[in-house]
């Protein structure tokens, strides 16, 4: 954990990067559905970006630059009625990095054998060129189409298996698979059903960017399992600024030492006030209670480690500051909603999609 990140304004949005941005192409067809599309280029576009302007921790992420591509720019009604604009043609896009074949709308039982020529072309000069190919839902018949996926395995959407199977028998099917990486490195993924681009945003984002951010951009935008509500997916937003010093030095203080017994009785004696009078301005300052900032940094803290490795719920508690684990799994759920050991299956799980096997 960036342990500066709770007190000091460090933030900029000009962060060293050691990598260019990732491009990704979104391809449009006919029968692409927007809402699938646009949401991953909300999801992409906020890698590297969203979890530091919220929670002010500095980021040298590598950045994704996704755009939508199609044969022309020319905007078109998509299958459900609702326009896509595309932003640069296949003849614009010399090479991409990644390029993602979103849902797309048949109707039952027809066959997409012969469907976009133009396109299935430019993916294989794609993919021949190094970039990773992936689909969403029934945009794995588009990469079948395409002669991607012959002799690999791949997934779709439980309703497409049928006409699947029967128009690309050389694909190896495994219709029950949410996430399917497929071929040398793994640069071919299908994904399963239409909720599905979330299982593969993730995967991609853990992938590139790292798993750290595949985790923050789950917890920005909710995803994955909502059952117990959003609170697990929350983080310590970032305090108000303020230009009160005393309160700023404690800050400073807390952040290397929230582990430490009594920590706000330490940062009262620290900052040289009167307990009432300390209380009042580092809520006022920071927008927290004192015993709030403190649990804030603790569990954040707690969240990364259950996150990241493998201690015990104890070994985890005391690692934050908290002798009496009883005390700390209580403290736990009540500010996530769900228990420690809970969290660590959700999210260890979460960026890391199905075994390839």
């Amino acid at each position: 954990m960036d342990r500066n990140r709770a007190f000091v304004p460090l933030f900029s949005m000009h962060a060293r990067k050691t990598h260019p941005p990732l491009t990704v192409s979104l391809l449009a067809l006919p029968e692409t559905t927007p809402a699938i599309l646009y949401s991953l280029y909300e999801v992409f576009l906020s890698v590297g970006v969203t979890w530091s302007e919220l929670t002010g921790e500095r980021s040298d992420v590598r950045r994704m630059a996704p755009r939508i591509v199609a044969a022309t720019k020319d905007p078109f009604i998509s299958a459900i009625g609702l326009p896509v604009t595309p932003q640069a043609t296949l003849d614009e896009v010399d090479v991409s990095d990644l390029v993602v074949v979103t849902d797309l709308v048949f109707p039952p039982g027809q066959s997409p054998r012969g469907r976009w020529s133009l396109e299935t072309a430019w993916v294989r000069d794609q993919f021949t060129n190094g970039a990773m190919v992936t689909s969403v839902c029934t945009g794995s018949l588009f990469l079948a189409e395409a002669g991607l996926l012959d002799g690999q395995p791949a997934t779709t959407h439980w309703s497409a298996a049928e006409t699947f199977r029967a128009s690309y028998p050389e694909v190896e099917l495994a219709a029950e698979r949410t996430l399917c990486p497929a071929g040398t490195e793994h640069r071919l993924v299908t994904s399963g059903g239409a909720a599905a681009w979330e299982d593969l945003a993730l995967y991609l984002i853990a992938r590139f960017c790292g798993e750290a951010e595949a985790l923050h951009i789950a917890k920005i935008f909710v995803l994955g399992d909502r059952s117990e509500g959003q609170l697990a997916h929350a983080a310590m937003t970032r305090p108000r600024k303020h230009s009160d010093a005393v309160i700023a030095d404690c800050q400073s203080w807390i952040a290397q030492n929230y582990v430490e017994s009594h920590p706000v009785s330490r940062m009262i004696e620290r900052s040289g006030l009167a307990q009432r009078t300390f209380k009042r301005r580092f809520q006022a300052a920071t927008g927290y209670t004192p015993v709030d900032y403190v649990q804030a940094l603790r569990i954040e803290e707690a969240k990364q480690l259950l996150e990241t490795g493998d201690l015990s719920t104890e070994e985890v508690a005391h690692a934050v500051g908290y002798e009496d684990p009883v005390y700390f799994r209580r403290l736990f759920k009540r500010r996530t909603c769900t228990t420690p050991a809970r969290y660590r299956k959700r999210f260890q799980r979460l960026v890391r999609g199905d075994s390839p096997n």
